[in-house]
């Protein structure tokens, strides 16, 4: 009996930090944040919690504290002309909004640094401007990247209207908005499907994309340049990589600030409009300025039934595009590919049907640029723009690779799961989160005709466990794990819809 009690007492005491060690505060409904307010989650600021909102012309900062009760709510009110697109850069204690809107026949770039309370702090500062806009622009034509450090960020535009020229311009600024260059180039297109895509800026200012070359009906990429920019030239280098007789598909660029390198990654097929038969990689060495490693990963027949969904194993990967490219400081990397496709009334499109390859990007385009919501910047086909049609998303099977730094596969697993909606796109895909010792991955899940947020962790060596159910999981909430955002080591906000109502849920693992 003396035993059993100290058992007993660890038992309780065990399963009560298990218990406590996931939990949900909500922040309460706001009337004026309807179903259809636009919001990004900027992060954690002194404290703060701040959320960017904007419903038709208002535009506003609330403030949350650390139990998600709202503080203060502030207009702003410095914005005079509709807003094309905002990004946000957020630091300890500030953040800038960069934000572009057109004014006459002109589109003005701004910043605009923002307080704890979401109060401007100064004057906003002009970036750059385009004249001559003879129309009314809908979309932004000014790109936005930073470096991983925040040290320095970019933003950037691409005149398309001459095909065998496009006209790159950048601006990089530091972390006090003070031009570090501008500079204005051209990029030679030969072929007729050249197009600009993936841009990624270094700690140093260095910008790398690729310039690729599709096939006739851009459907698959069989051409692919390297292009580099350093921080304070006017000029680039461009270099073929090797390609060999494959072809590639959604294109992915990481900056490896450590070991500097760049990583270049890429699901492939072995014919036109083939099925999809692993990932194409290489690693660029910046300091030598060449080509490290260049590699193809086949996917075994194990992997492929893994990852399959209703589908045979032949086609397990057709659906699947790559979402998230995680760096290790060892030069190794994993990378996360979603399975996600769409249908209208029984006509499902798959990747081939989409303007560019993959839902998760589109490549930038000087006049008809579309910007992504969150990370969807979903499928850019007809029924899209067909009020009357009935559009079904789906999002089913993450994929997780893990490469060593020779791009020799490690590991791989699935996280399985089967999501549809219609109309909308919110309440599908997932949330992916970094807690130092693993990776969560949250998505709803249906359970009893009721959407049930789940949370799925990856240790280092690959394994996935899943974890109890949040604590205070109250009904009546419809969480968007998507647009979710991490705010600190082991905490994100999700927002979610209540009684119609947008609010916002602090995750805490």
């Amino acid at each position: 009996m003396k035993k059993t009690i100290p058992v007993l007492i660890a038992c309780f005491l065990l399963a009560f930090l298990h218990g406590s060690a996931q939990k949900i505060t909500y922040s309460e409904p706001d009337k004026d944040d309807p179903r259809t307010l636009n919001f990004e989650v900027l992060g954690k600021i002194n404290g703060n919690i701040l959320v960017y909102k904007s419903y038709r012309d208002w535009n506003y900062i609330s403030t949350y504290d650390a139990d998600m009760r709202l503080i203060e709510k502030t207009r702003l009110d410095f914005i005079n002309n509709r807003i094309l697109s905002t990004d946000f850069l957020v630091y300890p204690d500030f953040a800038y909004m960069i934000y572009q809107f057109q004014k006459r026949s002109a589109i003005f770039c701004m910043a605009v640094k923002l307080d704890a309370s979401g109060k401007k702090v100064g004057e906003p500062v002009l970036l750059d401007s385009t004249e001559e806009i003879h129309f009314s622009a809908s979309n932004k034509i000014y790109s936005f990247i930073n470096s991983d450090d925040k040290q320095k960020f970019m933003v950037f535009k691409i005149n398309t209207r001459n095909d065998k020229a496009h006209i790159l311009t950048t601006c990089l600024f530091n972390k006090d908005l003070s031009l570090v260059k501008k500079s204005r180039v051209a990029v030679n297109m030969p072929q007729r499907n050249d197009f600009l895509s993936e841009f990624t800026l270094d700690n140093e200012g260095d910008m790398c994309c690729v310039r690729a070359s599709g096939t006739a009906s851009n459907d698959n990429i069989n051409k692919v340049s390297l292009l580099i920019k350093p921080a304070k030239a006017d000029n680039f280098g461009m270099t073929d990589l090797k390609v060999g007789n494959i072809f590639l598909d959604d294109i992915r660029i990481k900056a490896d600030n450590i070991n500097k390198h760049f990583v270049i990654t890429s699901f492939i097929s072995k014919q036109r409009r083939g099925n999809i038969e692993g990932l194409y990689y290489v690693l660029w060495d910046k300091l030598q300025n060449k080509e490290m490693l260049s590699a193809t990963t086949i996917f075994s027949d194990e992997f492929r039934e893994d990852a399959k969904g209703e589908g045979g194993s032949k086609s397990a990967f057709n659906d699947y595009f790559l979402k998230n490219l995680v760096m290790r400081r060892d030069g190794g990397f994993l990378i996360t590919a979603e399975s996600a496709y769409t249908s209208s009334r029984g006509n499902t499109l798959n990747r081939w049907d989409y303007l560019y390859g993959s839902p998760y990007w589109s490549p930038v385009d000087y006049y008809t640029w579309n910007s992504p919501v969150g990370y969807y910047p979903w499928w850019r086909s007809n029924i899209y723009n067909n009020p009357n049609t009935l559009t079904r998303y789906f999002a089913d099977n993450v994929a997780i690779i893990s490469f060593d730094p020779a791009g020799k596969m490690e590991w791989s697993n699935v996280i399985r799961k089967s999501q549809y909606d219609d109309n909308t796109d919110n309440y599908i895909g997932f949330g992916m989160f970094n807690t130092g010792d693993q990776l969560h991955f949250i998505f709803n899940v249906q359970e009893k005709r009721t959407m049930i947020l789940s949370d799925q962790t990856l240790s280092p060596s690959g394994q996935v466990d899943r974890t109890p159910t949040f604590k205070n999981l109250d009904k009546g909430y419809d969480f968007m794990p998507r647009h979710a955002k991490q705010i600190g080591s082991r905490q994100a906000i999700v927002p979610c819809q209540y009684r119609g109502f947008t609010c916002f849920a602090k995750l805490e693992f």
